[in-house]
């Protein structure tokens, strides 16, 4: 059961209602007018709750499970205790989601300016804003309409933000450009300087850095990622990437479309993803490297050279995953020979 005070549930609704919002089949039409309330995970679900199936680690809680419904693969739904209604999907975590939509809508804050926030005459503000107290909103900043921004945030000269946008408590936001449908989550800090020197014995001489930061429609910024604006040409995050909190980027860095980067992750200056590049937490991936379409990058990895389209990397320095996991039984065996 969720906490009301922070969530406002929708429905009940009918198990056809759901399969047919999430795109699955209902396995037994006989259940079709079944009502559930809510969604629930599978060790804690009731007769009134949907839960859902998509990690094989979880088959005995499944089996277990007091779930009225659940979204399940086809592989896995004759393992269902009996009586439970299933949603039949190849993708169940996807078609939960969507559900879980359902239920519980994201809500519009109240459109409103408070007078605790600081803003300058000149920036422009569209329709059904909600702006907290004490943000700030500097010279020539336009902020597009539905826009929500959270206390203590701070646009900064410029910075210019589309429509359905939301910027999180104590963001700090300059020379930055952002389209659409963006959430920036508290504590973020975009376009400040990047780390560029001229290192030499006189001394580090400063580089100016002159780009900005362009962030590109429904893309979603974690707590406390910081990115670095470009030394020149921009930093760039592409269309649809999902950035977990502590990311490092740094200064010229493109993210293609759809990018993932998991929680401390750090991109070196001039890096090119291209689309749908996956790294996963703790990596770190060195600049001017070129990662190709759909490479994935594993956890804790240290990546010094370009990755292949398609191709997963493992290690530090990181290697393709199959050469890598050869090096690991290598050594296993060496270890074990020589009675280490």
């Amino acid at each position: 059961m969720t906490d009301s005070r922070f969530y406002r549930r929708q429905g009940p609704f009918t198990l056809a209602h759901l399969a047919e919002l999430s795109g699955g089949e209902l396995s037994d039409p006989s259940m079709a007018e079944r009502l559930i309330t809510d969604v629930a995970p599978l060790y804690r679900a009731s007769a009134d709750d949907i839960s859902f199936l998509d990690n094989r680690k979880y088959v005995q809680a499944f089996e277990a499970s007091g779930a009225g419904a659940c979204v399940v693969h086809p592989d896995l739904a004759d393992r269902a205790p009996e009586g439970m209604g299933l949603i039949v999907t190849s993708e169940p975590y996807r078609a939960y989601a969507m559900i879980a939509h359902a239920y519980y809508p994201q809500s519009n804050a109240e459109a409103g300016i408070s007078p605790q926030a600081l803003i300058d005459p000149t920036a422009k503000i569209g329709a059904d804003v909600r702006i907290e107290a004490g943000a700030v909103l500097c010279a020539g900043v336009e902020v597009g309409d539905r826009c929500h921004i959270c206390a203590g945030a701070v646009l900064r000269d410029g910075v210019s933000i589309g429509d359905d946008c939301y910027i999180g408590s104590n963001a700090v936001l300059s020379y930055t450009v952002v389209g659409n449908k963006v959430w920036i989550h508290a504590g973020a800090a975009i376009g400040q300087d990047g780390f560029g020197f001229a290192m030499g014995p006189k001394g580090h001489l400063k580089v100016p850095q002159l780009g900005r930061v362009v962030i590109q429609d429904d893309v979603e910024i974690g707590a406390n990622t910081t990115i670095d604006r470009g030394a020149g040409p921009d930093t760039v995050i592409g269309e649809g990437c999902r950035i977990d909190n502590l990311v490092q980027i740094g200064h010229n860095v493109e993210l293609g479309r759809g990018c993932v980067l998991v929680a401390q992750v750090g991109v070196s200056g001039s890096t090119r993803f291209s689309d749908f590049v996956v790294a996963g937490g703790q990596a770190g991936i060195t600049g001017h490297l070129k990662i190709g379409p759909g490479a994935r990058i594993g956890a804790q990895s240290g990546v010094m050279r370009d990755v292949p389209a398609g191709q997963t990397v493992i290690g530090s320095p990181a290697v393709p995953a199959k050469e890598h996991w050869r090096q690991i039984g290598m050594l296993e065996r060496l270890a074990k020979k020589h009675g280490a």
